[in-house]
């Protein structure tokens, strides 16, 4: 699966790669696979089905991390009958939808929310309370708060 890093993906991971609390590398490699397998359940990933040419199931083959890359694999192996790409929305977003995503771009950055833009309500050009209950957010907050280098 080829996968395009993200800033907000890749730095979660040198926040990782630089924390000096990791007292083994055991710790630190538990930690990054905890984060990257949480990177990739945010993103939508495709897989290819099979059907031979007499009609019977093939096999299925993922994910993959678009559409193309499905198709070339596809291309590449040859395999006789037909194949077709079928998109996996991802379970993370869906959750983070309905629990909160705190810190992820797109969702709302109040501590006390994390949910996406469209479970707060309109308000002229922006987005006011969280409609989610027990949500305590009053307003989206669109951005990360600024943070100032300490030099």
């Amino acid at each position: 699966m080829r996968i395009t890093p993200r800033k907000h993906e890749y730095q979660a991971v040198v926040d990782i790669l630089v924390d000096p609390t990791f007292e083994t590398p055991d710790q630190m490699a538990k930690a990054l696979l905890k984060e990257m397998g949480a990177i990739l359940q945010m993103r939508d990933l495709w897989v290819l089905t099979h059907r031979w040419a007499d009609g019977s199931k093939g096999l299925n083959y993922g994910p993959f991390g678009s559409t193309a890359e499905a198709e070339a694999f596809a291309k590449k192996m040859s395999f006789g009958g037909t194949g077709r790409v079928i998109p996996l929305t991802s379970s993370g977003i869906a959750l983070a939808n309905h629990d909160g995503k705190a810190g992820w771009p797109g969702y709302c950055y109040n501590p006390q929310c994390g949910h996406p833009p469209f479970m707060h309500s309109s308000v002229g050009a922006s987005r006011g309370q969280c409609h989610l209950d027990g949500c305590a957010c009053d307003k989206f907050v669109k951005d990360a708060p600024k943070t100032k280098n300490k030099k």
